[in-house]
């Protein structure tokens, strides 16, 4: 019996990609920091391994450590941003016809291979630039942004009513937020307790799990176009993905047009200021003057999520009395606090508070990606969704250059 419930994918790679970042995070950092110095960081320890002390040689090899992360993390990002977008832009584009389960398959596949790979370089202690290849190979099935886009037109193609689809949206990302809350709060005790090769290990499992779901229970949500049997070359297959999206564009009216253009631009913009911040929070928090552990990271992270929660909450609720864009200046405010908060929290506790402001942080992009589904034709969904979604890998390269730079 099939199921046309593609809410357990979500949850179950949302789990498996939410605990491997904070894994690969503070496993390469701790790498970096044992393969540049004499100085050896506590495996378990209540308080972290870091100098609040200016004059202290160990700072300026802490600063130095943070330069190298940093670095790091932008290679792995640039190593996978080509491949991203090749297999976003395919697989998302023939979603429109073959279906969509291929375009989860392969992603599925591909961040299981990941997720080995990863158990093996964390039990063998291999040099973990390897991960820079893993990465470049493990987008060739596509990343993250090709998967949630993929589930996301999953989820378009089953709301016809417009409120429908918004409503069933903002309670994915609800789902998405529980998850990562959960998930966030008890990744540092994964670390504590079990250590980094069997914490990859349970990420391991679950996408296999994933995998087994999305394989052999979940249904297809649309049926196959009669003309996807027809053979066509490699070229002419890319003359045509690049034709429909131009088309796209090209068949829309003025108004219609502009407003593409202008959800897709302020959708990217604020995706860039997400993602860009993202990994700020958890380089900041392991350095002075915070110095936070693992299980405090955990804790910021989980507090992070919670407005995956509320702004569920928020969109179902002001819903019935505000209107779409207003929705999205409101979680757009919000967010703005919260940064301007976020540059002068020095202690633990102003750190935890300033996440309150963050309440409706994914208001907008719940609300844009509705109004964007109610633009484009249901025929449409994936090509839009390509375009939008091959947008967002280089907004994340470009958004953590800008980061390193800073």
């Amino acid at each position: 019996m099939k199921l046309f419930f593609v809410e357990p994918a979500i949850c179950l790679s949302t789990f498996a990609l939410t605990l491997t970042s904070p894994l690969t995070t503070q496993y390469v950092y701790r790498r970096i920091w044992e393969d540049s110095g004499n100085y050896s960081m506590a495996s378990a320890s209540n308080v972290s391994d870091c100098d609040k002390n200016k004059s202290s040689p160990i700072f300026a090899f802490q600063e130095e450590v943070q330069k190298k992360m940093s670095l790091f993390n932008l290679q792995i990002d640039i190593s996978g941003l080509i491949p991203g977008l090749v297999s976003t832009f395919i697989l998302l584009s023939h979603s429109d016809r073959r279906g969509r389960k291929f375009p989860l398959i392969l992603c599925s596949a591909g961040a299981l291979a990941t997720s080995i790979w990863l158990c093996l370089l964390s039990y063998f202690a291999f040099p973990f630039q390897l991960l820079i290849a893993s990465t470049f190979f493990g987008a060739l099935c596509g990343n993250s942004i090709t998967f949630f886009g993929a589930c996301f037109a999953y989820i378009v193609d089953q709301c016809k009513e417009e409120k429908h689809r918004t409503i069933r949206i903002a309670l994915t990302d609800f789902l998405l937020g529980l998850v990562t809350g959960l998930t966030g709060l008890s990744s540092g005790y994964f670390i504590r307790e079990l250590g980094f090769v069997w914490s990859f290990f349970v990420t391991t499992v679950v996408l296999t799990v994933n995998l087994i779901y999305i394989v052999f229970f979940l249904g297809e949500s649309r049926e196959e176009s009669p003309f996807q049997n027809v053979s066509v070359s490699c070229y002419e297959g890319f003359k045509n993905l690049f034709y429909r999206t131009y088309m796209l564009f090209k068949n829309a009216s003025g108004e219609r047009r502009s407003l593409l253009c202008l959800l897709l631009f302020t959708t990217m913009t604020y995706f860039f200021m997400i993602v860009g911040v993202s990994p700020i929070f958890i380089l900041y928090e392991l350095d002075s003057p915070l110095c936070w552990n693992e299980v405090l990271i955990g804790y910021g992270s989980a507090l992070g999520s919670a407005s995956f929660l509320t702004s569920f909450l928020g969109i179902w609720i002001f819903s019935y009395c505000m209107e779409d864009v207003y929705l999205a200046i409101m979680g757009t405010l919000t967010t703005m606090a919260g940064m301007a908060m976020t540059a002068f929290a020095k202690t633990t506790w102003m750190m935890l508070l300033v996440r309150l402001p963050f309440l409706f942080t994914f208001v907008p992009l719940s609300v844009l990606r509705s109004m964007m589904s109610k633009v484009v034709h249901s025929t449409e969904i994936g090509e839009f969704n390509l375009l939008k979604e091959c947008d967002e890998p280089t907004v994340c390269t470009s958004s953590n250059l800008c980061t390193v730079n800073v």
